[in-house]
């Protein structure tokens, strides 16, 4: 009974000095914010290194740390080999590969955003617009990443879920509205940091299920359910057989990175020759940060029944469960606060990648006609109308995050995935083709992204059956990787049918 108030007011502690710590930063970084441009790719020449991290704690979210680990509590082996070995391979290659290309065409042309790269890179505004409004897709990654926030802290700080819910909103979104790319880059780099400590602690934490072997291990597992270590698990719905778990993946993962927050990063480097650094940085850190997702199976093993007190657990709140049970009150108390990091370092970069998006290239072109002439004044305007539509997309989050918390269908990771998947699916073909092709006709890209949200809403909202698989649209999964090798037809047809025709 004396354990439980000192895990709630060592919380307090840790959560109110991390605030603390946070704000210096924003405020440092904000001192030197002064035009839009340095709200969204930086003025200040930061380390490779300390880019690669901010890349990693980034490009890994909520969703890696506290809710992926629930679907491997769920449905074992066969999420592992998905989710830590199928999908990072894949996304790393990619982001190798896609980042060289994307920062030469991006600094080049001074693009501050995806939809600003599209709308250059294929002379055409219009199209860069569509992008930009596809892009408030990503309002449901925000919402994940702001559920798995609240499940953990609500946890840990015994508060409701409504109370933390409108707390960490507030927060985050009110300090994003100051500081922009130089004070996330700041924040970033401490969260990825404490990120690492927290990856080894949870990888380790289930070490002693080891002691007869990995045989051991995998004979306790199959005592709590034999599906738990089968490579496929037909009982699941994002594990049936290998076509989800490795061509899905696959095919996602080397799309994943096609994401503004993640991307665009590479923008903030000021010299090519920091690029190598940092791509080495963040790839070594990102691999440990997917592995992560083992410790659902130990926490599998911890509640075997799914259940902690004889209530039942929901998958959102798996691992947070795992973590306030098993580890002694200030270890406990570490790996809370990297789960927070995780979640925040994310939506850093999403609330910064939005509201850029939503100021420069759809506000702007809409009414730039009505904004000052003077370029300074002009800019003035922007960065007010930037902290408009950031306290607008706090609103939005507000409500979508509660609706996920008090109307769960299983996870809020399936809401998420179908608009984050179809984004980065319509943005897949057009950034390959925009960076390693030239003299590409419009319609190709353009065709390429209308077929990929066609096909991505239709197979998913219909939950279309695969054939010859076990997989359907129920899985987001299968939805975005059939949509992104339906537009690399489309698209790829339409460019070997006009080439040299390019508009």
């Amino acid at each position: 009974m004396n354990e439980a108030p000192s895990i709630v007011t060592a919380g307090w502690v840790l959560v109110i000095g991390y605030m603390a710590l946070v704000l210096f930063f924003v405020i440092r970084g904000a001192r030197k914010s002064r035009t839009m441009a340095d709200y969204a790719v930086g003025n200040i020449a930061f380390s490779p290194i300390a880019v690669g991290l901010a890349l990693a704690a980034s490009m890994t979210s909520a969703a890696t740390f506290i809710i992926n680990p629930g679907f491997i509590a769920l449905y074992g082996i066969s999420g592992v080999i998905s989710y830590a070995l199928a999908l990072p391979a894949a996304a790393m290659i990619s982001l190798v590969v896609l980042t060289k290309g994307f920062r030469a065409y991006g600094s080049t042309v001074k693009a501050l955003s995806m939809a600003q790269w599209m709308g250059s890179r294929y002379n055409s505004k219009a199209y860069g617009f569509f992008f930009a409004v596809l892009s408030l897709l990503l309002v449901t990654f925000i919402v994940l990443i702001v559920v798995g926030l609240v499940k953990v802290l609500s946890k840990t700080l015994d508060v409701s879920e409504l109370s933390v819910l409108l707390g960490v909103v507030l927060f985050i979104f009110g300090y994003m509205a100051f500081g922009g790319a130089n004070s996330m880059v700041y924040t970033n780099t401490i969260q990825a940091l404490l990120m690492l400590i927290v990856a080894v602690v949870l990888l380790t934490s289930g070490f002693d299920h080891f002691s007869e072997g990995v045989h051991g291990f995998l004979d306790k597992l199959r005592a709590i359910d034999p599906n738990l270590v089968r490579p496929t698990n037909p009982d699941s719905f994002l594990f049936r057989d290998w076509f989800e778990i490795i061509f899905t993946q696959v095919v996602v993962g080397v799309a994943i990175v096609c994401q503004p927050h993640i991307i665009t990063k590479s923008l903030l480097l000021k010299t090519d020759r920091d690029v190598n650094r940092y791509l080495t940085t963040g790839v070594i850190v990102e691999i440990i940060f997917f592995a992560v997702v083992f410790a659902g199976l130990y926490a599998r093993l911890a509640f075997p029944d799914l259940t902690m007190n004889g209530e039942p657990l929901k998958m959102d709140g798996i691992i947070s469960a795992y973590v306030v049970q098993e580890f002694p009150v200030y270890i406990g108390l570490v790996v809370v606060l990297g789960l927070i990091s995780a979640g925040i370092s994310t939506l850093e970069g999403l609330i910064q990648a939005l509201s850029t998006t939503i100021t420069k290239d759809i506000v702007e072109p809409l009414f730039g006609k009505r904004l000052p002439s003077d370029e300074t004044t002009r800019d003035r305007v922007l960065q007010r109308i930037n902290k408009s539509a950031i306290a607008v997309l706090a609103v939005v989050s507000i409500w979508l995050s509660w609706d996920q918390l008090v109307n769960p269908k299983l996870s809020v990771a399936i809401f998420a995935q179908n608009g984050v998947y179809a984004y980065f699916s319509a943005a897949f073909l057009p950034i390959l083709f925009g960076m390693f092709l030239k003299d590409v006709p419009k319609a190709a890209p353009i065709a390429a992204s209308i077929t990929a949200i066609v096909v991505h809403f239709t197979i998913s909202l219909g939950n279309v059956p695969i054939p010859g698989t076990l997989a359907s649209g129920q899985n987001p999964g299968v939805a975005s990787a059939m949509a992104i090798v339906a537009s690399v037809f489309v698209g790829g047809g339409i460019y070997f049918a006009t080439r040299g025709k390019a508009a």
